[in-house]
Protein backbone atom coordinates (compact mmCIF):
# COMPACT_ATOMS: atom_id res chain seq x y z
CA UNK A 1 0.00 0.00 0.00
CA UNK A 2 2.83 2.57 1.35
CA UNK A 3 4.35 1.86 -2.69
CA UNK A 4 1.25 3.19 -4.85
CA UNK A 5 0.81 6.20 -2.16
CA UNK A 6 3.51 7.63 -2.07
CA UNK A 7 3.18 10.51 -3.92
CA UNK A 8 0.98 12.00 -1.54
CA UNK A 9 3.01 10.62 0.83
CA UNK A 10 5.74 12.96 -0.39
CA UNK A 11 2.86 15.83 -0.55
CA UNK A 12 1.78 15.17 2.84
CA UNK A 13 5.68 15.31 3.99
CA UNK A 14 6.32 18.07 2.09
CA UNK A 15 3.85 20.49 3.43
CA UNK A 16 4.79 19.29 7.27
CA UNK A 17 8.52 19.99 6.41
CA UNK A 18 8.01 23.71 5.67
CA UNK A 19 4.72 24.20 8.41
CA UNK A 20 7.59 23.57 10.89
CA UNK A 21 10.71 25.24 9.85
CA UNK A 22 11.93 24.83 6.49
CA UNK A 23 15.45 23.86 5.41
CA UNK A 24 16.23 22.99 9.61
CA UNK A 25 14.24 20.25 9.86
CA UNK A 26 14.03 16.88 8.07
CA UNK A 27 13.99 16.70 4.55
CA UNK A 28 11.10 14.93 2.62
CA UNK A 29 12.41 11.82 1.57
CA UNK A 30 13.46 11.50 5.93
CA UNK A 31 10.46 12.31 7.04
CA UNK A 32 8.19 9.63 4.71
CA UNK A 33 10.79 7.10 5.93
CA UNK A 34 10.77 7.83 9.63
CA UNK A 35 6.78 7.57 9.19
CA UNK A 36 7.07 4.31 7.42
CA UNK A 37 9.02 2.86 10.65
CA UNK A 38 6.56 4.15 13.05
CA UNK A 39 3.48 2.48 10.92
CA UNK A 40 5.34 -0.33 9.26
CA UNK A 41 3.99 -3.08 12.47
CA UNK A 42 0.79 -1.92 11.60
CA UNK A 43 -2.15 -3.34 9.63
CA UNK A 44 -5.55 -3.04 9.12
CA UNK A 45 -6.15 -0.01 7.50
CA UNK A 46 -9.79 0.41 6.70
CA UNK A 47 -8.94 3.02 3.65
CA UNK A 48 -5.96 5.18 2.07
CA UNK A 49 -7.85 7.84 3.36
CA UNK A 50 -6.98 6.23 6.54
CA UNK A 51 -3.93 5.44 5.80
CA UNK A 52 -2.41 8.79 5.18
CA UNK A 53 -4.85 10.11 8.12
CA UNK A 54 -2.47 8.17 10.58
CA UNK A 55 1.15 8.66 7.94
CA UNK A 56 0.15 12.58 8.66
CA UNK A 57 0.01 12.43 12.32
CA UNK A 58 3.26 10.08 12.72
CA UNK A 59 4.92 12.81 10.35
CA UNK A 60 3.48 15.62 12.56
CA UNK A 61 5.14 13.05 15.77
CA UNK A 62 8.62 13.31 13.96
CA UNK A 63 8.98 16.74 13.56
CA UNK A 64 7.51 17.61 17.04
CA UNK A 65 9.72 15.34 18.60
CA UNK A 66 13.14 16.65 16.27
CA UNK A 67 12.11 20.36 17.10
CA UNK A 68 12.48 19.06 20.98
CA UNK A 69 15.54 17.88 20.42
CA UNK A 70 16.94 20.58 18.83
CA UNK A 71 15.70 23.15 21.65
CA UNK A 72 17.26 20.42 23.90
CA UNK A 73 20.70 20.62 22.60
CA UNK A 74 20.11 24.68 21.86
CA UNK A 75 20.07 24.61 26.09
CA UNK A 76 22.84 22.07 26.42
CA UNK A 77 21.12 19.08 26.78
CA UNK A 78 22.18 15.95 25.21
CA UNK A 79 20.65 15.32 22.00
CA UNK A 80 18.53 12.43 21.28
CA UNK A 81 19.03 10.55 18.38
CA UNK A 82 15.99 10.10 16.58
CA UNK A 83 17.67 9.33 13.21
CA UNK A 84 20.82 9.68 11.58
CA UNK A 85 19.90 12.83 9.82
CA UNK A 86 18.80 14.56 13.02
CA UNK A 87 22.98 14.20 14.23
CA UNK A 88 23.92 17.34 11.91
CA UNK A 89 20.75 19.76 12.63
CA UNK A 90 21.65 23.21 12.94
CA UNK A 91 20.55 25.21 16.25
CA UNK A 92 17.08 25.58 17.25
CA UNK A 93 14.97 28.08 14.63
CA UNK A 94 12.39 30.41 16.82
CA UNK A 95 9.02 28.19 15.02
CA UNK A 96 10.68 25.22 17.15
CA UNK A 97 9.25 26.40 19.69
CA UNK A 98 5.77 26.84 18.35
CA UNK A 99 5.73 23.35 16.73
CA UNK A 100 6.01 21.96 20.74
CA UNK A 101 3.69 24.32 21.62
CA UNK A 102 1.22 22.84 18.77
CA UNK A 103 2.10 19.61 19.60
CA UNK A 104 1.60 19.79 23.35
CA UNK A 105 -1.87 21.95 22.62
CA UNK A 106 -2.78 18.85 20.50
CA UNK A 107 -1.92 16.26 23.24
CA UNK A 108 -4.05 18.10 25.37
CA UNK A 109 -7.25 18.36 23.09
CA UNK A 110 -6.91 14.82 22.50
CA UNK A 111 -7.39 13.85 26.30
CA UNK A 112 -9.83 16.50 25.99
CA UNK A 113 -11.90 15.11 22.71
CA UNK A 114 -10.26 12.54 20.66
CA UNK A 115 -12.27 13.58 17.81
CA UNK A 116 -11.72 16.49 17.83
CA UNK A 117 -7.71 16.20 17.68
CA UNK A 118 -8.31 13.38 14.68
CA UNK A 119 -10.06 16.15 13.13
CA UNK A 120 -6.70 18.09 13.02
CA UNK A 121 -4.67 15.42 12.07
CA UNK A 122 -6.90 14.48 8.99
CA UNK A 123 -7.83 18.55 8.29
CA UNK A 124 -4.31 20.24 8.85
CA UNK A 125 -2.16 17.73 8.52
CA UNK A 126 -3.03 15.14 6.11
CA UNK A 127 -4.82 18.45 4.13
CA UNK A 128 -7.87 15.96 3.73
CA UNK A 129 -11.42 17.69 2.88
CA UNK A 130 -14.56 18.24 4.83
CA UNK A 131 -15.52 14.62 2.79
CA UNK A 132 -12.39 13.04 3.08
CA UNK A 133 -12.31 13.70 7.15
CA UNK A 134 -15.68 12.45 7.63
CA UNK A 135 -15.04 8.79 5.60
CA UNK A 136 -12.08 8.52 7.91
CA UNK A 137 -14.13 9.20 10.88
CA UNK A 138 -17.29 7.51 10.14
CA UNK A 139 -19.24 10.94 10.90
CA UNK A 140 -21.14 13.73 7.70
CA UNK A 141 -19.67 16.62 6.76
CA UNK A 142 -21.51 18.39 8.59
CA UNK A 143 -20.22 16.61 11.87
CA UNK A 144 -16.16 17.02 10.47
CA UNK A 145 -17.40 20.89 9.86
CA UNK A 146 -18.42 21.68 13.61
CA UNK A 147 -15.73 19.77 15.10
CA UNK A 148 -13.28 21.61 12.60
CA UNK A 149 -14.25 24.92 13.99
CA UNK A 150 -14.58 23.37 18.02
CA UNK A 151 -10.78 21.77 17.29
CA UNK A 152 -9.44 25.74 15.48
CA UNK A 153 -11.08 27.53 18.49
CA UNK A 154 -9.86 25.05 21.25
CA UNK A 155 -5.76 25.60 19.57
CA UNK A 156 -6.04 28.85 19.14
CA UNK A 157 -6.65 29.94 22.66
CA UNK A 158 -4.33 27.05 23.79
CA UNK A 159 -1.49 28.57 21.38
CA UNK A 160 -2.74 32.13 22.50
CA UNK A 161 -2.00 31.21 26.47
CA UNK A 162 1.09 32.35 28.04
Amino acid sequence: MVASLYAELKTIARREHYRAGGPQTLQTTALINEAYVKLRRADGWESQSHFLACAATAMRHILIDAARARLASKRGAPTYSFTQSLDSLAAAVPEDEQVLKLGEALEALKRQDANLAQVVDCRFFAGMDERETADVLGVTDRTVRRWWVQARAWIHQEMAAV
